[in-house]
């Protein structure tokens, strides 16, 4: 009897987990198929899921009319110096803040939680005001300083739980031997911690990869916008989109994330447990 209940249980759980990836799966497929459709198909009033005339003209026209890898470079440069920045100054805060639990670090990790709690809409005046007096607004230098700070506390988040499951006992070690805390932060707990720095850097990365709302207000110069900024284009002055060529460009700007999941999924999963449950 308890041999069925845990086969039953089990197989209502792949289920679930099924219907799970079905759900999330359902609007990237349906992009995709809208990618490939001629305007006849996509004005269709019976639409299917596989186009009847599949075509590339949708990625041509995406391409002729929007600077799509302009952004798309804007966007990697944005992103890859948010998510280097963010770790290189995360890893020994989070060293302090997991070693040393003070008043400060009890207050410091209640920022971290409170933090994620801010509405971008409650901060955004006051930060284009400052970037205006530091003559950062419409530019990439200012941006990635919003992505910095922004992704920061999560960053903090993951890596304090990687910090704690470090052996205190290899740092004592290390420091019998004479190594200083720099030295046995850089040569002793940083390789220890590559699989925390990794998953955080790729999430830090995606976050900044796929963030619209800073960008449309900090950036305003075709030549300075990202990826996300760009797809907007493709909506007419009455709100009309341009269902096919959207749906190419939007295709390509969510490969590189899908690309990124796939290769490091293990990591980034062992990331977010470590972080959440040693933290």
């Amino acid at each position: 009897m308890t041999i069925r209940t845990s086969r039953s249980a089990r197989a209502g759980q792949y289920l679930a987990l099924l219907a799970y990836l079905v759900f999330l799966a359902f609007p990237f497929l349906w992009l995709v198929s809208t990618a490939f459709k001629p305007p006849r198909e996509l004005g269709s009033l019976h639409p299917t899921w596989i186009p009847h005339s599949p075509t590339l003209d949708n990625f041509r026209q995406a391409f002729d009319e929007q600077p799509l890898l302009a952004a798309a470079l804007n966007s990697l440069v944005a992103a890859l110096s948010a998510a280097v920045i963010a770790v290189l100054l995360a890893t020994p805060m989070a060293y302090v803040m997991a070693r040393h639990r003070t008043k400060l670090s009890a207050a410091a990790t209640g920022w971290v939680v409170v933090s994620q709690a801010f509405p971008f809409v409650l901060v955004i005046i006051p930060l284009f005001l400052i970037l205006k007096n530091l003559h950062l607004i419409n530019s990439l230098v200012g941006l990635v300083m919003v992505y910095v700070v922004w992704s920061l506390p999560f960053a903090l988040w993951m890596l304090v739980g990687y910090v704690r499951a470090v052996p205190r006992e290899l740092e004592e070690a290390a420091a019998v031997d004479g190594a200083s805390r720099l030295r046995t932060l850089v040569s002793v707990v940083a390789p220890l911690l590559a699989p925390g720095i990794v998953a955080t850097a790729l999430f830090a990365f995606i976050t900044a990869w796929n963030e619209f709302f800073f960008a449309l207000v900090l950036l305003k110069t075709p030549s300075t916008q990202t990826l996300p900024v760009v797809l907007t284009h493709f909506l007419g002055a009455e709100g009309v989109a341009d269902l096919g060529p959207l749906a190419a460009a939007a295709c390509l700007a969510t490969l590189p994330s899908l690309v990124v999941f796939a290769l490091i999924q293990k990591r980034i999963t062992g990331g977010m447990t470590a972080g959440a449950v040693k933290a």
